[in-house]
């Protein structure tokens, strides 16, 4: 290999380690849940959206770069993380960390500058709130650590209002709530098949405290204070007919992947499905929203 072939090789790797300290996957959803309230607040011209985007991605990618440095001793413990870029010794932990907080610094200066400053405080306030009060403080404290620090996870509605607003009401609020009871039986599907790499990585995970059925029973709960919020904005004509019809048939499939997982004597390729369907649930739940305004206005 040439030398010029060798830095060529390199300057890919890098580019693509860098890529992977903001976890783009994660943030994809992210983005649509913070996208999306946009234009069921407002209508937003799109390079308002964009900037939004932008700040977004920054702030989102900057919470997960620091995240991996918090946690790079776990990550060497467990096999879906440990090729992550600190772990696999590709790169510095400082600098890992210098990378997080640059991007968070741009992210605040776009939502300040760009968006309004509404806007900048909670995008601020969720960085925060994920890395200090979750990933530092719950996460490896308590099996209610996604639950409360799932939360770093519901402010992107918040943020998106803001952004087409200027201000945050009670609309925005129970976005955020939707959010956060979403989050519990999304990741209990996760952590159920990850038992194995959160003992070893010593994380309080519901299933290793609680036990594999008093976690899916949990997951039931969640989910029926799910169902009745995505629904109750219908008994007030928030959302109409298309929203409505949308969110019975997404709740549908949701309730009845846990049940599957509650049922299912060998329940891993159901928990499994209810994850990956999760994902792509409040991804759609979001979107219905979006359309239904659009038909309505």
């Amino acid at each position: 290999m040439t030398t010029s072939a060798a830095v060529s090789v390199r300057s890919n790797s890098f580019s693509r380690d860098l890529v992977m300290l903001t976890k783009p996957r994660i943030i994809s959803l992210l983005l649509v849940t913070t996208i999306a309230p946009m234009y069921v607040a407002a209508s937003p011209s799109i390079t308002l959206v964009l900037w939004v985007l932008l700040g977004g991605y920054l702030m989102a990618g900057g919470a997960n770069a620091v995240n991996m440095f918090i946690d790079s001793d776990i990550d060497e413990q467990m096999a879906r993380t440990r090729l992550r870029p600190i772990p696999s010794g590709r790169m510095d932990r400082r600098a890992v960390l210098a990378f997080g907080i640059l991007l968070s610094t741009t992210a605040t200066g776009i939502f300040s500058y760009k968006v309004n400053v509404t806007s900048a405080v909670l995008a601020l306030a969720g960085f925060y709130f994920y890395v200090f009060v979750y990933t530092r403080w719950l996460k490896r404290r308590t099996p209610q650590n996604i639950v409360i620090g799932g939360a770093a996870g519901a402010f992107p509605p918040l943020v998106g209002w803001a952004a087409a607003t200027g201000h945050v009401d009670l609309a925005a609020v129970y976005l955020f709530l939707i959010v956060f009871y979403w989050t519990p039986p999304h990741f209990w599907a996760l952590a159920l098949n990850k038992q194995v790499d959160y003992k070893r990585a010593g994380v309080p995970m519901a299933p290793l405290v609680w036990g594999e059925r008093e976690t899916m029973w949990n997951m039931l709960w969640y989910t029926f204070i799910l169902i009745a919020l995505t629904l109750l904005p219908a008994l007030f004509g928030a959302f109409g007919l298309f929203y409505v019809v949308s969110a019975v048939a997404l709740n549908a499939l949701m309730l009845g992947g846990v049940i599957q997982v509650l049922r299912k004597p060998v329940w891993n390729a159901a928990a499994w499905w209810l994850y990956k369907y999760s994902l792509l649930y409040l991804a759609l739940l979001f979107v219905a929203m979006v359309v239904d305004r659009i038909i309505s206005r």
